[in-house]
């Protein structure tokens, strides 16, 4: 499990060895101080709430609640919403440990570099852009639709802003969408807080459009009566398992709060304000679905829905025809903030990459005015507003979904890694290697990662300045054993976990095996899971953990439970997605 410092990227040698290193938790932000300029520390908690918030609260809630209501859970779909809401929050525990541990930009491919390898950031790092392109380019094209609305009704934009079809290339090209991407490209460009700034007020007007719905909703319901929760069927019309189907369905409405973690390197407190930022922008979102869903599913019986406007159909039948513009002016801002949400993180991780060497320096490039990655972030916009203009990707949106959950299940694999087995070499905060330095005058004292080797030196107590660092002390050769054994252990009970998860879902997913074959792979898969998941919770977690990256922040609690279930059903979602 040996631990690499990573260069600058011009000297690499490829091959599968160079797949498995791992790089420093500080290694990005010694790069910055050795040249280049640094992105400016701006984000406060109430502004990663306001970019966690505008990334996850999408137009979809304003259609998600029809369709899911009327196809699977009927008014259980408050808890088809509190059941995803969890489920999102084991994979927000974990984002918040790791990132406050490691604060820098990337998200998960930053986490999976430190913890995994390189082969597996590399992948992330272009699932994440995979996703945010798609993702904004889909949204961006979906604004128009609900913008033209405005002017009279569909196909009402102004000429130059109207869809229109090239027959040579049998394309409907939407510039509206493009200009939209390229402004939000431009303001992104400004500066992080003047963006956010503008993200805040966007988000809070969605904020107050969604709490009209709910106070304006109950008013209605309680004077007409909740005609939505009288129905014959019960608050079950469909059963447990059609409520579990809903909350797999809108677990994606939760989707977003990523986002967050890819300014860590720009907040100004990441130890305090990045668990925080992410818990309470997660909290928020839980609330305000529950509420939603808990009102309009009451106004109308869910088969009476319409599944494309279910909340301006549910006000109208109660004699409320303007709340159409309220509601639709309600999507289009969710989808303004939920397009700044899908830009904002894809040239941080570029410029992660990029620093890493896994891509050209340009990337990496700080503009010195405005303390933002302006190239690549006008890079991504000019490619994300070409996309837009010229591809309907909504055949393609299932694939954000794809990267999300390859960077959640990433993710709490790496929680387990941390604490069962970190690298041998304990990455030093720049901090702390600052102390290090200052005291090499008097003694020698090593500079950089510090090994286990280093550290047994300094077992015998001569060395006084050792226990005044928080470093892992092996005590003798039989501790050594020991140690490679439980590291070895663990290891294998991780890929116990991994492989019998990949196997338990694949084959409960797989319905055109015959029925005793899928029974058959499924206990096995089982059986691999549970093994890994005992050894687990009887192995010692190492004690390195303590001092990996920065110490002070959140602690994901309850591992090895919650980072594997979380990896099961990230897993699951995955396996099953159209």
């Amino acid at each position: 499990m040996g631990f690499e410092e990573l260069g600058n990227g011009k000297e690499r040698r490829w091959g599968i060895r160079s797949l498995l290193r791992r790089k420093q938790v500080d290694s990005d932000r010694v790069k910055t101080q050795e040249g280049g300029h640094q992105l400016a520390k701006e984000l406060s908690v109430l502004q990663l709430v306001a970019i966690g918030v505008g990334s996850t609260i999408g137009a979809g809630v304003y259609v998600l609640v029809g369709t899911v209501a009327r196809e699977h859970a009927g008014p259980s779909l408050v808890i088809s919403f509190l059941i995803a809401g969890v489920a999102a929050a084991l994979s927000a525990f974990c984002y918040a440990e790791l990132a406050s541990r490691c604060p820098s930009a990337g998200s998960a491919y930053h986490y999976s570099y430190i913890c995994v390898g390189e082969g597996v950031a590399w992948l992330i790092g272009w699932a994440l852009i995979l996703e945010y392109t798609i993702g904004g380019s889909a949204v961006a094209r979906g604004i128009s639709p609900n913008l033209a609305l405005f002017f009279g009704g569909p196909d009402s934009l102004p000429y130059f802003l109207a869809r229109v079809y090239i027959p040579w290339l049998d394309v409907v090209v939407d510039p509206c969408a493009a200009v939209l991407v390229l402004i939000v490209t431009g303001l992104l460009c400004v500066g992080i807080k003047e963006s956010t700034f503008v993200q805040a007020i966007i988000t809070s007007l969605n904020v107050c459009v969604m709490l009209f719905v709910i106070i304006a909703g109950g008013y209605v319901g309680f004077k007409d009566g909740w005609v939505g929760y009288s129905v014959a069927s019960g608050f079950f019309p469909y059963g447990v398992n059609g409520m579990l189907a809903g909350s797999a369905t809108v677990f994606f409405a939760y989707i977003g709060f990523d986002s967050v973690a890819s300014t860590a390197e720009e907040v100004k407190n990441p130890q305090r304000d990045l668990p925080l930022g992410i818990a309470t922008a997660l909290s928020i979102c839980c609330f305000l679905y529950m509420m939603v869903s808990v009102v309009v599913i009451g106004l109308v019986p869910y088969f009476a829905m319409d599944p494309d406007t279910p909340i301006s159909s549910a006000f109208a039948r109660h004699g409320m025809h303007w709340a159409m513009y309220v509601v639709t002016a309600g999507a289009v801002l969710a989808l303004c903030s939920t397009l700044m949400g899908s830009i904002l993180p894809q040239p941080r991780i570029l410029m992660a990459m990029a620093r890493d060497g896994l891509l050209p320096s340009f990337f990496s490039d700080v503009n010195e005015r405005t303390q933002v990655p302006v190239k690549s972030t006008i890079v991504t916009g000019v490619g994300s507003a070409v996309l837009a203009f010229f591809m309907d990707v909504s055949q393609l949106a299932g694939m954000v979904s794809v990267g999300t959950l390859l960077a959640f299940t990433m993710v709490a694999i790496s929680i387990l890694i941390l604490r069962y087995v970190p690298p041998n070499e304990m990455p030093l905060p720049s901090s702390f290697q600052e102390s290090i330095e200052s005291l090499s005058f008097q003694e020698e004292v090593p500079k950089g990662p510090v090994g286990i080797s280093d550290k047994r030196n300094k077992q015998s107590g001569q060395d006084g300045t050792s226990k005044d660092f928080p470093l892992i002390i092996k005590n003798t050769d039989e501790d050594k054993v020991h140690e490679q054994k439980r590291r070895k252990y663990a290891a294998w009970s991780i890929a116990f976990v991994c492989i019998g998860v990949l196997i338990l879902t694949s084959s409960a997913s797989a319905f055109s095996f015959p029925e005793y074959l899928r029974y058959i792979i499924c206990s096995l898969g089982g059986l691999l899971f549970l093994v890994g998941l005992a050894l687990l919770s009887w192995i010692d977690q190492d004690n390195g953990r303590h001092s990996f990256g920065h110490s002070g922040g959140f602690i994901c609690p309850l591992v090895p439970f919650l980072p594997v279930l979380c990896i099961l059903i990230n897993s699951y979602l995955l396996i099953n997605l159209g």
